[in-house]
């Protein structure tokens, strides 16, 4: 219970605010895979700048997980509820994007399924860990996979847009070799981050368990 107003902080700010991220993400992939530019000519503005449209929303989600985190130290309401609430909603949002990337034909499944099978692995390690009475804390090697994961999946979604296209050569190609080196990279720290959690949950996973 909150000490100033006697109510349940559960629903404060920092809650409101990724729950308001879970809620957009259907936004982002109206944006990224809709037919809706389709009502228009395929040299309108919009039409063109629709792989940008579609890039601004998800970084601005992307974003909203630094604002919530904010105003749930700054207000003192870290809660249950957020711990969990807050890693869904960036696994929500990633895999939206890496599964709509894979709908457009620009990513390799295999690679989304990399992505997304870490993240079911890890949210078992910290369940049974979590059981066991131990918790297991981000790393920054998390982060940095989260960080290049937002920044791949950004390239990767303009990276063929009419725009990129009419850059003078040989710009499109090295955004093109750039968009798979920082994918590449993701792929990379996600194993490893993979890696370092068993690491760390190591004593958990060989018992003896209650």
């Amino acid at each position: 219970m909150s000490p100033r107003d006697g109510r349940s902080p559960g629903l404060g700010p920092a809650n409101r605010v990724t729950l308001a991220r879970i809620v957009l993400i259907p936004f982002f992939l109206v944006a990224l895979l809709s037919a809706w530019p389709s009502l228009f000519a395929r040299s309108n503005l919009l039409y063109v700048l629709r792989p940008w449209i579609a890039t601004v929303v998800f970084a601005v989600l992307a974003a909203t997980d630094a604002v919530d985190g904010y105003l749930a130290r700054r207000r003192g309401e870290v809660t249950t509820f957020g711990k969990f609430i807050d890693p869904l909603a960036d696994k929500i949002l990633i895999t939206a994007a890496l599964l709509g990337l894979v709908e457009m034909r620009v990513l390799p499944s295999w690679i989304a399924l990399i992505i997304i099978a870490r993240e079911f692995i890890v949210s078992g390690l910290r369940m049974i860990a979590s059981a066991e009475g131990v918790v297991i804390a981000a790393s920054w090697l998390g982060k940095l996979k989260t960080n290049l994961q937002i920044v791949s999946i950004c390239l990767f979604i303009v990276k063929d847009s009419r725009p990129i296209r009419a850059l003078p050569a040989p710009l499109p190609q090295g955004i093109n070799i750039l968009s798979w080196c920082v994918m590449i990279a993701a792929v990379l720290f996600t194993i490893i981050s993979l890696i370092s959690y068993f690491r760390h949950a190591f004593e958990t996973l060989e018992g003896p368990w209650s």
